[in-house]
Parts: C-alpha cells; structure tokens; sequence
C-alpha cells in the first residue's frame, strides 16, 4: 500500500499561526521533510520545533545554491531541477514503502513554495494533501495593522528579482502591492519605489510575525540589504 504526502503550511514565523490541523497531522506522523539553505536550520523547521519530539525522523532537503548563480542562469535552473527531483526521490522511497511523508513549507506552500516542486512530481502518481498555512504578506499587514485593500482596489505582489524597469512599470500599474523577495534587491526596490513616488508610502517589515520582528516606514530604513525574509507593503 502506498504512502501519502502531507503538504504543510506552517504560516510565516510565529507558531502559534500554524493551523490546528497541520500541527495534528506533524504530530500524527513519524516522518518529515523541509527544504534548508546550506548551513541554516530551515525557516520551516524552526517554526514546527515544538511539534517535534525525538520519535520523528526528518529528512533535510538542502538548496545546493542560492545566491552563487543568477537565477535566470541555465546552469541554476539544472541544479534546482536535479535538486527536486533528488528530493522527490528521497519522499517516495517512504511513500513506497506505506509511509506517510509530512513536507513542511513556511507561509503558504503554493506561494512562491518549494514544496510545489514536489507537489508536481508526486501528486499525479501518490494521494496527496496540502494544508493551507499563513502567507508571509497577511502576517505582516496584520503586525503593521494595515488595511491592504479596500472597495474596488486591486492588491499586486511583486517579486523583487524583477529588471528595474519592470519593477517600476508594475508600480506604476498597481493600486495596492506587496513585494517579495527582497534581499540583496533592496536598493533597487527603493529606486523603483522613488521613480513612481510611492516611497513614502512604503512600509518595510522584517521577520514578520517573529520575536526579532521590525518594521518601519521606506523612508526611515538606512541598510542597504535586507534579509530574505522582509517585504515591503504600500496600501492603496
């Protein structure tokens, strides 16, 4: 009999946004799985730490690369391919053998996840399950305490590793937005956001919904990077 594959949401830092049911079904099963950069415990991880007792068995799934190569490199999209599919393979050998595979993702799986990688090499073949988690971007307009959207706008999110140019023309185009990603995009991002003057408008957050959590208005921020896990916020 074959195995299934859980999809967790574990929301965007703080544990107790992780749903009731993604903490039953970590708790439920031995076997879990997370994607961590090289060095690093796992955002992911962290966040299920409580759940975890020394009877679970965690399979760490470990980016080759990050940062190293540009991600629109030919020789960065055949690793990350070889990556998953390597991860995909470690899942299924537990699938095989009956076992129920718990896939932990931070925010929300299906948002810009890497547990989706997963998802499309597994689910046309075993039964699968996604638990919905909090995505980052709610988690921190809820810390802020800013209304996102309201009557007819429109919310954008945009990924920071965008050209400037397209950067700015989506800016220019949007009512309400979240950008994503920002990192070591930030001085672009600020560039972008002083051409369609919307700096002022701009609320940074950084850790989000964590204990080291910040935030500050665009205009007050003075670092030239940011971590991965910060966004930028302007309402509408």
């Amino acid at each position: 009999m074959q195995g299934k594959l859980n999809i967790l949401g574990m929301g965007p830092g703080d544990p107790e946004l992780v749903t009731r049911k993604a903490e039953r079904l970590l708790r439920s099963h031995s076997i879990f799985a997370y994607f961590a950069k090289k060095g690093e415990k796992g955002h992911a991880r962290h966040i299920a730490q409580e759940f975890i007792t020394n009877t679970h068995q965690e399979l760490r799934f470990e980016y080759p690369i990050t940062t190293e190569i540009p991600h629109k490199h030919i020789e960065y999209k055949q690793a990350l391919q070889q990556f998953y599919d390597q991860s995909a393979h470690h899942i299924q050998h537990h699938l095989d053998q009956g076992e129920t595979v718990n896939l932990l993702c931070e925010g929300d799986p299906l948002l810009y996840g890497s547990a989706m990688y997963i998802l499309e090499r597994l689910s046309p073949t075993y039964t699968t399950e996604i638990v919905p988690g909090i995505c980052a971007m709610n988690g921190c307009w809820s810390a802020a305490k800013l209304p996102i959207v309201k009557y007819e706008q429109t919310l954008t999110v945009i990924p920071a590793t965008l050209p400037l140019e397209q950067l700015t023309d989506k800016l220019y185009h949007s009512d309400s937005v979240v950008i994503m990603k920002i990192g070591r995009h930030l001085a672009k991002v600020k560039s972008a956001l002083q051409t369609t003057d919307l700096l002022n408008k701009a609320v940074y957050i950084e850790r989000g919904t964590q204990l080291n959590q910040r935030i500050l208005p665009m205009t007050e921020l003075t670092q030239e990077h940011a971590p991965y896990f910060s966004l930028i916020l302007i309402t509408g």
